[in-house]
């Protein structure tokens, strides 16, 4: 999972619209060329679809070990799709998420009217389903990035383990914005790491947030200036609509942004009756330079590559690397682009020997935090104990020298 400045921007509509679905001119009164015969005939047809697709999501949920992503509606990875592209345009000012949301309502709002019927939106809402969005924070194969053990699922694709330093309150009152730093530290001026396409790089780092419910990202309306400076750009995002309480940013230099200050709203139990005053359980994760594997399951070029049997190099062409084995058998080890072969023509190899070199300097760091949501009632009710408790002392006190006075003016 490639860690995700201005990141997460998404494409504007106008700028998506052509590329996922061109509308032929002409075609905007397609529903009124429908005479009510196919018109029926294609609700029936969707409906029969439908009811299929329902069935194959049934066989899917009852079978073990399913992923967790696959139980996200079709929609969302549309949308999923259109939130990844923002961190293809650092320094874009695009439209936000929840214009995204808009955009995705207009779309769906237009197969209604073109396909004619509640079952054909349906299907073409399904047929999104394709749509692969970028490996970003795992937005497309998990609705939820916090597994049921308390792993963040970006370990999945970050194998190597790093360490991370978060600071935040130890207790906020409710409707308050504060800040928590992320500090993901690495020496980013010297460490590269292979590209996509084998040249070497700097390391991009990302973070993500999961914190209790009623929690969210502070609206920039209100965020003081100060805050702001300290952000130098950067963007956070809500990981999707359904967990505005998860928060996500990245991938952005590492250089610039290895301290990220989040800027957060606390909840207010006066307004909202799901949310208690007490202490919550904040999930942090974050991660530097690429992952070792991708969300498909596949390795990527940022990996160590080991020998594949015991015997003899007896051939290297290119990135393919030919073991002989004593017996006589021939395999060959496939290294992706961008690795240094460390071995020879000649030499002995045993199994799952190294043949290049580690070009990981990266790696997934997770930590939890404790923050309490304060009742000011409470500290009245503390401040008036203590109070009470400081006068009884007094009392006390006072009370004995009085009957040490006395004992002296009777002669004891």
């Amino acid at each position: 999972m490639a860690v995700v400045g201005n990141a997460f921007t998404v494409l504007s509509p106008s700028a998506l619209a052509p590329a996922h679905m061109e509308v032929p001119k002409g075609k905007e009164q397609m529903g009124s060329h429908f005479s009510s015969g196919a018109g029926a005939a294609l609700t029936a047809a969707g409906l029969v679809a439908a009811a299929g697709a329902r069935r194959q999501t049934r066989r899917q949920t009852r079978r073990p070990g399913a992923m967790v992503g696959m139980a996200m509606e079709p929609e969302s990875y549309y949308r999923d799709h259109l939130v990844a592209c923002r961190a293809q345009l650092n320094g874009v000012d695009a439209p936000t998420p929840e214009e995204t949301d808009k955009h995705m309502e207009g779309i769906q709002a237009f197969a209604k009217q073109a396909l004619a019927g509640a079952s054909a939106a349906m299907l073409f809402t399904s047929s999104m389903e394709a749509a692969v969005a970028y490996p970003i924070f795992a937005q497309q194969n998990y609705a939820n990035p916090r597994e049921y053990t308390g792993k963040i699922v970006c370990a999945n694709c970050h194998l190597a383990s790093k360490t991370i330093d978060v600071k935040l309150p130890q207790a906020v009152l409710p409707d308050t914005i504060f800040k928590m730093e992320i500090e993901v530290p690495a020496k980013y001026a010297k460490r590269r790491q292979p590209l996509a396409d084998g040249s070497k790089g700097p390391m991009n780092i990302g973070a993500i947030a999961v914190m209790p419910e009623g929690w969210k990202l502070a609206p920039k309306d209100r965020l003081p200036k100060p805050l702001k400076k300290e952000m130098k750009g950067l963007a956070w995002a809500p990981y999707s609509k359904e967990y505005p309480n998860i928060v996500v940013a990245g991938p952005v230099p590492g250089e610039t942004y290895e301290k990220m200050v989040l800027p957060v709203l606390s909840p207010d139990p006066n307004t909202d009756d799901k949310i208690l005053f007490g202490k919550g359980i904040f999930y942090f994760g974050g991660n530097r330079g690429r992952g070792q594997v991708y969300p498909e399951g596949n390795q990527s070029n940022n990996n160590q590559f080991m020998a594949a049997a015991t015997g003899t190099i007896s051939a290297i062409d290119g990135l393919k690397v030919s073991i002989t084995t004593p017996s006589g058998e021939v395999k060959t080890q496939e290294c992706l682009v961008g690795a240094d072969i460390v071995v020879q023509v000649g030499d002995e190899v045993t199994k799952d020997e190294p043949l290049t070199t580690n070009p990981n300097v990266g790696g997934f760091g997770q930590e939890e935090k404790e923050c309490v949501l304060q009742d000011m009632n409470r500290v009245y009710a503390y401040c008036a104990f203590a109070f009470s408790c400081f006068i009884a002392q007094l009392s006390f006190v006072l009370k004995k020298k009085q009957f040490e006075k006395v004992q002296l003016a009777e002669g004891f």
